[in-house]
């Protein structure tokens, strides 16, 4: 049985799931990516985390390089409602994903998460495991130990408990190389009215902050979003914190921003613009993709957006728009008029400590 299968038998049903890459000599990149509710890698189905995939597959076998994709929460009969409507499972999905990680990572690899919608709060929230409690050495990786870590990283202390597993079954210092998301909301399943709130309690422990293990931080966001279920969970730097964080905006609303424009395909060109900007970031990390392939994504700004008020989305009657470039990691992609460069936040708190 490979270990992958033993994991998802142990850590409840067995996901939609698909693997790319095998590890050769030399250090290795480790890609995650966790998509979104009711994604599919079906042609012409696909999410911007389901097309990042698909681009890493074709070069996954001639480079060191593994990746994990996970399909979101999926609607299969009447049993999987409550399911899909609340975002069951997400503790399960990221223990798996953590994992996935510890089963593969040795020193000097590199570590990726890219996700989408319900999948962006996973990966961030994964990378907030490794942050609290640290990433268990493979030879550790056992269903009690991956288990044991979550369970540490959901009650949040930081106890003598807790410094003992880190020291003990945990690689001494870890780094993430890019956490990379599209429109990152508090969203755990389809976001129905009154549910959402209720479903959106159950998961106050996880952490949204960029922790110091985290190089680089990239966010594209939806500027046209309206639904106050669909809230934009922005990342949190805290003082001091020495990486690269970028938070841009696009236009279009949250479906528009993450690729989920299968029944709308005249959407495609509005949803490669964060598609295109997310893996440029991507590639100067280092991730590979095959050449060329930006030329396969065209883009257009003046494409229509599949809108807020279409088929369930006209049940949202809580509206509010957001609040844009609040922080200076913020700003306005270049194809709606972006003006301010990206910046560090070494910079920013640089600048508030002299002025």
């Amino acid at each position: 049985m490979q270990l992958r299968d033993w994991f998802f038998g142990l850590f409840g049903r067995r996901a939609r799931s698909e693997e790319s890459g095998i590890r050769g000599r030399g250090p290795a990149i480790h890609v995650v990516i966790l998509d979104g509710t009711m994604s599919s890698l079906a042609e012409g189905r696909e999410t911007n985390a389901g097309l990042t995939f698909k681009l890493l597959s074709e070069v996954s076998a001639t480079r060191n390089l593994t990746v994990h994709y996970e399909a979101g929460i999926q609607w299969r009969d009447w049993k999987t409602t409550w399911d899909v409507m609340t975002g069951k499972g997400i503790n399960r999905q990221i223990t798996r994903a953590y994992g996935v990680v510890a089963s593969r990572y040795r020193e000097g690899d590199k570590i990726v998460l890219v996700g989408y919608s319900r999948g962006a709060y996973a990966v961030r929230s994964l990378a907030g495991v490794i942050d609290l409690v640290g990433l268990v050495r493979s030879e550790h990786a056992t269903v009690r130990a991956i288990r044991q870590a979550y369970r540490h990283y959901s009650s949040g202390a930081q106890s003598q408990v807790v410094q003992d597993f880190r020291t003990h079954y945990c690689h001494p210092s870890i780094e993430v190389e890019a956490v990379a998301v599209w429109d990152t909301v508090k969203a755990l399943g389809l976001r129905l009215p009154i549910i959402w709130r209720w479903a959106e309690a159950q998961h106050d422990f996880h952490n949204h902050a960029l922790g110091p293990h985290i190089r680089n931080g990239f966010h594209a966001l939806a500027i046209d979003e309206t639904r106050q279920a669909y809230a934009p969970v922005m990342w949190q730097c805290p003082e001091g914190w020495s990486g690269h964080v970028e938070q841009v905006w696009f236009r279009g609303n949250h479906g528009d921003v993450g690729g989920q424009v299968w029944q709308h395909p005249q959407s495609r060109p509005l949803s490669n613009i964060p598609l295109v900007w997310m893996l440029e970031r991507l590639s100067d990390c280092g991730v590979p993709f095959p050449e060329g392939w930006c030329d396969r994504f065209i883009q257009d700004v003046s494409a229509p957006s599949i809108g807020n008020w279409r088929a369930w989305a006209k049940v949202f009657l809580s509206r509010r728009k957001r609040k844009v470039c609040q922080d200076r990691s913020e700003r306005l992609h270049e194809s709606i008029g972006g003006e301010l460069p990206p910046v560090s936040v070494a910079a920013q708190f640089h600048d508030q400590t002299s002025g």
